[in-house]
C-alpha cells in the first residue's frame, strides 16, 4: 500500500446494527476506510462498482441475493476486490460454498476484533497486489505468437515446493490442501505431484487420470494452454488443476530434469501459483524443483529423526546457495503431549517455525481416505486453521520477495 493510501471496506449486512459496530470498530483504525455500507447483497454489489473498494466484508443471509451469490457477481466485475464472509454459523458447507465462490476468508459473526482487523489487512494487501498486477499489463495481449496470444500471462507465476527429507511426514496432505487454499478465479493454482515413482496426489482428491506428467513433459516445446488443460486432472470441487505422477513406477524415468524445468517454466505462464508436491529423495526431479522455487515449504514432525533430516537439508541449502529467507518451515501433525515445542525446534535449527498444523486423526485420516481434502470441509478446524496460516506465510515471503526485487530494480 502507498504511504498514505487507507484500506478501502465495504460493509454489506441487512441488520443494521452489525454495520454500525463494524463501521465503530474499524473507524479506530488509522489505515481503514469505510467507503459504503449495504443493507442488501444487491445494493452491495452495486455500491462495490461505485467505490471498487479493496475488501468487501459479506454476510450470509440476506433477503434479496444471498452473500455466496453476491460475492460471484462481485469477484465476476471486480476480479481483485477481496470478500471476507461473515456468517452467524460457522457450517462447513457454508463455508466451502465461500471458498469456491472465491472468498478469501470465512468468519463467524460477531467476529473477533482483532481476528477481524487482520484479516482486512490480509485482504487489502492481496487486493493491492492484484490492482498492481492490473497496472502492469498482466496477461495484456501482445505480438501474435507471443505467450498472451497463446491465452499466457506476462507475468511469471511463483513456484511453491512442497518437501520434506522425512518420508512420512504428510507433505501430500499439505500440499493438497495448501494448493486448493491458494486457488480461486483471480490467482490460480495447480498443483505437480513430482513423486514420480510413487505419487499419490490424485488419489487423495479420489481421482485417477488416464493422462499423467508425462503426456506433457515429453513435448514441452510444442505445448498449447489446450493441450495442458487435456491433460490436466479437474478437481471439480475446488477448480483446482492437477497434473498427476505416472501411472507407473518404471515411467518415472521416461521426464527427465531438463524437461521438467522447461514444463515449470510453461505453467508459470498459465498459473499465479505453481505447487509441487516432492519426493523425500534428492532425485534430479525434486532438485530441479527445489532449483526452480520461489518458496520451500519444508516440513517436519516432532520425531527426531525428522528434525534432524531438516537441520541436514538446512545444511544442504546453505551449500547450494539458496536464501533461508525462501523457506516456509511447518511443523505438522503437532501433538501438545510431547515436550519438542515448535519454538524448542526453531530455536535448535536457528529458523522459526512459521507454521504448526495440529495432530487431528479423526479429520485427517478420514478426509484422505474418503478422497476429500480436509480444508473443503473444515477450514474453521484447527487443521483447516493451520493450512490457513501456512498459506498466508508463504503469500507473506513471495510478497517480500516481489517487494525486494522491486527496490533492486529502483
Amino acid at each position: 500500500m502507498v504511504a498514505g493510501e487507507k484500506n478501502r471496506v465495504l460493509i454489506v449486512d441487512d441488520i443494521a446494527e452489525a454495520r454500525e459496530n463494524i463501521r465503530k470498530l474499524l473507524q479506530f483504525e488509522p489505515d481503514f476506510e469505510v467507503v459504503g455500507a449495504a443493507k442488501s447483497g444487491q445494493e452491495g454489489i452495486d455500491l462495490s462498482k461505485e467505490y471498487d473498494p479493496d475488501v468487501v466484508l459479506m454476510d450470509i443471509n440476506m433477503p434479496d441475493i444471498d452473500g455466496i451469490t453476491a460475492t460471484e457477481t462481485i469477484l465476476k466485475n471486480q476480479p481483485h476486490v477481496q470478500v471476507i464472509i461473515l456468517s452467524v454459523q460457522g457450517d462447513q458447507n457454508y463455508m466451502r460454498r465461500a471458498m469456491l465462490a472465491g472468498a478469501r476468508d470465512f468468519l463467524t459473526k460477531p467476529p473477533v476484533a482483532d481476528e477481524l482487523i487482520t484479516a482486512i489487512r490480509r485482504a487489502a494487501q492481496i487486493a493491492q497486489q492484484e490492482r498492481n498486477k492490473r497496472s502492469q499489463g498482466y496477461a495484456t495481449p501482445v505480438t501474435p505468437g507471443g505467450p498472451a496470444a497463446a491465452g499466457l500471462s506476462l507475468t511469471d507465476g511463483k513456484v511453491i515446493t512442497i518437501y520434506s527429507p522425512k518420508g512420512g511426514t504428510g507433505c501430500t496432505t499439505i500440499a493438497v490442501n495448501l494448493a486448493i487454499t491458494m486457488h480461486n478465479e483471480v490467482t490460480r493454482a495447480t498443483l505437480i505431484d513430482g513423486n514420480f515413482q510413487f505419487g499419490d496426489v490424485a488419489i487423495f482428491i479420489n481421482e485417477q487420470g488416464k493422462n499423467t506428467i508425462i503426456d506433457v513433459a515429453k513435448r514441452v516445446d510444442e505445448l498449447d494452454p489446450e493441450t495442458v488443460q487435456n491433460v490436466m486432472i479437474n478437481h471439480e470441487p475446488s477448480g483446482l488443476n492437477i497434473l498427476a505422477a505416472p501411472s507407473k513406477p518404471e515411467d518415472a524415468e521416461e521426464v527427465s530434469g531438463e524437461n521438467f524445468s522447461a514444463l515449470i517454466d510453461y505453467l508459470k505462464q498459465m498459473y499465479a501459483y505453481v505447487l509441487i508436491d516432492t519426493s523425500s529423495l534428492l532425485t534430479d526431479i525434486t532438485l530441479t524443483a527445489i532449483d526452480k522455487s520461489d518458496v520451500i515449504v519444508l516440513v517436519t514432525t516432532q520425531d527426531i529423526p525428522s528434525i534432524k533430516n531438516a537441520r541436514l537439508f538446512l545444511d544442504l541449502i546453505q551449500t547450494l546457495g539458496i536464501d533461508r529467507e525462501k523457506i516456509s518451515f511447518v511443523m505438522n501433525r503437532y501433538d501438545k503431549r510431547i515436550a519438542i515445542t515448535p519454538d524448542r525446534v526453531g530455536d535448535n535449527l536457528k529458523l522459526p517455525v512459521s507454521a504448526v498444523i495440529p495432530l487431528d486423526e479423526k479429520i485427517v485420516v478420514p478426509a484422505v481416505n474418503r478422497g476429500v481434502p480436509f480444508i473443503l470441509e473444515n477450514k474453521a478446524q484447527p487443521s483447516g486453521k493451520g493450512i490457513l496460516s501456512l498459506a498466508e506465510n508463504v503469500r507473506d515471503i513471495l510478497t517480500s520477495i516481489e517487494k525486494d526485487e522491486t527496490e533492486m530494480v529502483k
